[in-house]
């Protein structure tokens, strides 16, 4: 480990500087850390990275389900929940029904025990690799909100029927009214334990005498315990850190400080970054891994294999997703569902498109152990690596690179929104100065004569409301507010190295509130 630290440095530089590519090119960047990774690992002189799925699940998998569950909103989850539980339970369950026959029918040795394992390893999509190439094209927002709230559930589903079929494996039966007992515990113990260790968290958040440092690290911690927690019991890791993710960030108002919000959001996104990045390229430079087992089959026919899977999955989840379109068109019958307009194709389409494989597939099937409990070999573990490997990588680099310039030729229209997102802002801004306005007249108008700090906040706010939609949003006025802000910065700069008498931390304070004015114009 400490032989290889100054590759991981490397690592980490390359992954920087693989993004901004990505970013350039306006190509999602999962695609370009996974081909980064399988052309480094191709390198004789590097070093051989033995990745265990224990890593991914323990160290990745909590922080980026957490991050997840405070991004997306709740509003929206909920508005949409019935098409969000068919795609995250129901879709998973058929991609996994439908890829455990076709393994059973085309893969020679291949039970449908073995069949549902695979299934169960490769039916999540991933969010991460969804997210990026949304940032680059403008979709309803119905799509990104199913999207990711399918993306919160899908891998709990997923690893569920992942846990069941490795124990038909290794015993050979399967119970299903024991079966049954046990999904249910894993979903509720796993929500309940969650919420329960979301609660106590927003307590001692709100109780203790914490800071902002301390209510970072709380956060920090706060996802592990829940995973490990909701894994200890024997029910859902992954829906205990989604649950308890969910009530901590609608509830953040009530025990966070403004400070301490500030703060969590620079760290939070500095850390899923980071997280994102590595486990994309460890994707690509887990190849040597995966293939060192491949003997029973030659690489020309397990490659065929897994793009037949891929195969599968794809055309699955598009008749899944025009499948969900006809049962909300017949179900608006009989109960109250969140739209009730024909969606037409186009967005039907781009859900079902959107179903690139990631981080969760590989770690599933790297969970996989060696042997059986009767000391027997795992029957097709190495197969089952590798079709895993080539079912990520083609979804990533097809899908993936194709998604954008689909979205853009179907030019979809937002239907539940009329007013841009820029615009909305403005309103709420001009209701804001208007309440904020109404409340200082009324409460404290005697104060205005006595006080010039309000008085001046008072006609801040009546300029705010004057001032047009062009003076808002002027470039040109942002651009020479920036060069003001740079030679204030420049001139304390001068003042600490000039003035003895004046204090650095003085100083700091002062370039902080110049950081927080530049932050500021982002919103205007």
């Amino acid at each position: 480990m400490v032989d290889n630290f100054p590759f991981y440095l490397c690592l980490v530089v390359a992954i920087l500087l693989l993004i901004m590519l990505a970013n350039k090119i306006r190509v999602a960047y999962p695609v370009l850390l996974v081909l980064a990774g399988l052309l480094i690992s191709l390198v004789p002189a590097i070093p051989n990275l033995h990745i265990e799925s224990e890593l991914i699940f323990i160290i990745f998998l909590p922080p980026l389900l957490y991050d997840a569950a405070w991004q997306i909103s709740w509003k929206e989850l909920w508005h949409w929940r019935r098409v969000i539980g068919s795609f995250a339970f129901v879709v998973v369950f058929l991609n996994a029904l439908v890829v455990a026959l076709a393994a059973n029918y085309f893969i020679p040795g291949f039970s449908l025990a073995l069949g549902f394992l695979l299934g169960g390893i490769v039916s999540p999509p991933d969010a991460v690799s969804a997210g990026a190439i949304l940032k680059f094209v403008k979709v309803p927002k119905r799509i990104s909100s199913i999207l990711e709230g399918e993306s919160l559930l899908n891998d709990a589903s997923s690893l569920i029927i992942f846990r069941f079929a490795l124990i038909a494996v290794g015993t050979g039966q399967f119970l299903w009214h024991q079966a049954a007992l046990t999904f249910v515990w894993m979903i509720l113990g796993g929500i309940g334990s969650g919420l329960l260790v979301g609660y106590i968290i927003m307590k001692m958040h709100k109780f203790l005498p914490t800071d902002a440092n301390m209510d970072i690290v709380l956060t920090l911690v706060t996802p592990y315990a829940m995973y490990i927690i909701g894994e200890e019991i024997g029910s859902s890791g992954v829906l205990a850190v989604v649950g308890g993710g969910l009530l901590l960030s609608n509830h953040r108002l009530n025990f966070l400080s403004s400070s301490s919000r500030l703060r969590t959001v620079n760290v939070w996104e500095s850390l899923s970054f980071m997280l994102n990045g590595l486990v994309f390229m460890l994707i690509g430079l887990d190849l040597p891994q995966i293939t060192a087992g491949l003997e029973r089959v030659t690489m020309i026919s397990a490659v065929g294999y897994g793009l037949l899977i891929t195969l599968v999955l794809v055309v699955t989840r598009l008749i899944s997703a025009y499948g969900a379109v006809v049962v909300t068109l017949i179900a608006r019958n009989y109960i109250t569902v969140a739209d009730t307009r024909n969606p037409g194709v186009k967005g039907p389409f781009v859900l079902g498109w959107a179903g690139m494989r990631g981080v969760v597939s590989l770690a599933a099937a790297l969970s996989i152990p060696a042997t059986l409990k009767s000391g027997a070999e795992f029957p097709e573990r190495n197969l089952i690596l590798f079709i895993t490997f080539v079912v990520i990588l083609t979804t990533l680099l097809v899908q993936g690179l194709t998604l954008p310039a689909i979205i853009r030729r179907l030019n979809l229209t937002d239907p539940d929104y009329d007013l841009p997102e820029d615009e909305m802002y403005r309103n709420l801004r001009r209701q804001l100065n208007q309440l904020a306005l109404k409340y200082l007249n009324e409460n404290y108008q005697d104060k205005l004569t006595d006080h010039p700090v309000l008085r001046q906040m008072a006609q801040k706010w009546e300029a705010n409301q004057a001032e047009s939609d062009a003076t808002s949003l002027a470039e040109d006025s942002k651009t020479i507010y920036r060069e003001i802000l740079n030679e204030q910065r420049a001139w304390l700069a001068k003042q600490n190295d000039e003035q003895n008498a004046i204090l650095e931390e003085v100083i700091r304070k002062h370039l902080l509130f110049l950081d927080l004015e530049e932050e500021k114009m982002r919103f205007l």
